[in-house]
């Protein structure tokens, strides 16, 4: 069994001003000796965060805290059974009236 994290979970890291590497080490403590990887859809929304800094600095710290996960973690791909799954989970959610944000139910499934 492995963990998935979730953008939300290495934003609020960075906004702590932490690096990569203490928050990896922080969730090591808590997981144990569990797989940490990153869905490419995180990579995607941590890329997204990056470009859209309000300062040069802001925006070169992101862009150095993508490259320490980059370095430190595997990238799980959206594969086409994680799409299929995914389509799945989305129309049986939606017939049932819950909308589910596209990003979060593909990291969901990755994981």
């Amino acid at each position: 069994m492995g963990l998935i994290l979730d953008s939300s979970v290495l934003i609020a890291a960075e906004r702590q001003g932490w690096n990569a590497r203490q928050m990896l080490a922080a969730i090591a403590r808590t997981a144990g000796e569990t797989e940490i990887a990153l869905s490419v859809v995180t990579l995607i929304e941590l890329a997204h965060g990056a470009a859209r800094a309000d300062t040069a600095e802001r925006k070169g710290k992101r862009e150095e805290f993508v490259q320490e996960l980059l370095m430190a973690l595997p990238i799980h791909p959206v594969t086409g059974p994680v799409a299929l799954r995914a389509g799945q989970i989305d129309g049986e959610s939606q017939a049932k009236g819950v909308r589910l944000p596209l990003a979060d139910l593909l990291i969901g499934v990755t994981a």
